[in-house]
């Protein structure tokens, strides 16, 4: 599905003008592009679906940049030709390698000292393999995966959690700022991945335990949008409370952050876990209960729909 900003009220930091390829136009991809464009940066697209580059292409034309208009290109090597900076956002490891690697993929035709930001949820694996490719072939790789969902990404307002080599960080840090509130270094190649999949077994716990308050409250008789509108201004608030709260009490699930990529983050984290040793006894049942949900046929669901079981 192609999704823009509907209205845009992003104030955008100055930043040079800057020759930009975008892979990928999903939920995420699309706005993310947009605000590039938006920003002053001339954006070539790649999809591999062409008719959302076209559609893409369509509605961005009306913002040109200092620098040309935008294009797109037939592969991702055409893409990165002749882009300072190329950014990614696919779907998982394997169409991440996809863009990247061999003769039509994006290192193939990025000039030397070009850096590739990818913002694919993915492997801390893949992106140290990645990383390595680059290295070999005279490029940067920044593995700088995303917090804040479709929403974030239409209101140029995601975090940014990323890894990789200071030098090639502070020249991607600006641009990145065009659909970004906070664009961070958090460490070597990898170390991006690994952050989003803390922020993932955070969220997991969180959702399950307002399902269950929630739940419970409903059993118990009370009035939950006016017990979340109390308790959400004292110790239990959170964004999870104050975004999906009154939505979990409605049963409305349609929309957010679907159950079925919160198991492909979660089944990520899980098999770090087992290289790394943590213990997740939480995150292991929770990911369970999302199995329960998917085999209701909520795989499309928001993750918030943990409740579904409780009822």
């Amino acid at each position: 599905m192609h999704a823009s900003p509907s209205v845009n009220s992003k104030t955008y930091a100055p930043c040079a003008p800057t020759r930009v390829a975008f892979l990928g136009l999903g939920v995420m991809g699309s706005p993310m592009a947009g605000h590039l464009a938006r920003a002053g940066h001339q954006v070539t697209v790649y999809n591999r679906t062409e008719a959302k580059s076209l559609a893409w292409l369509e509605e961005f034309a009306v913002t040109p940049s200092p620098l040309g208009a935008h294009t797109h290109a037939a592969t991702p090597r055409e893409a990165a030709a002749h882009a300072d900076i190329v950014f990614c956002c696919v779907g998982n490891d394997a169409d991440l390698r996809s863009v990247v690697t061999g003769p039509d993929g994006a290192f193939a035709g990025m000039r030397a000292g070009t850096v590739l930001v990818d913002h694919t949820t993915a492997s801390a694996d893949i992106a140290r393999e990645l990383h390595i490719a680059a290295l070999n072939a005279g490029l940067y790789f920044i593995d700088a995966p995303v917090s804040g969902g479709q929403a974030g990404a239409q209101n140029g307002a995601l975090t940014v959690m990323c890894g990789g080599d200071s030098p090639a960080f502070n020249r991607i840090q600006p641009v990145a700022m065009a659909f970004s509130k906070a664009v961070t270094l958090l460490g070597a190649s990898g170390s991006g991945q690994l952050a989003k999949m803390v922020n993932q077994i955070a969220i997991a716990g969180l959702v399950q335990g307002l399902s269950e308050a929630v739940a419970f409250g409903q059993r118990a008789g009370l009035d939950m949008n006016q017990v979340l509108e109390v308790i959400g201004k004292g110790a239990a608030q959170s964004w999870q409370m104050d975004n999906r709260g009154t939505t979990m009490v409605a049963d409305k699930f349609d929309f957010g952050f679907a159950v079925n990529w919160m198991r492909k983050d979660l089944g990520l984290v899980l098999d770090e876990a087992k290289r790394n040793g943590a213990r997740l006894p939480v995150t292991a049942l929770v990911d369970q209960f999302y199995a329960d949900v998917q085999q209701a046929g909520g795989g499309r669901w928001d993750t918030s729909s943990l409740i579904k079981r409780l009822r």
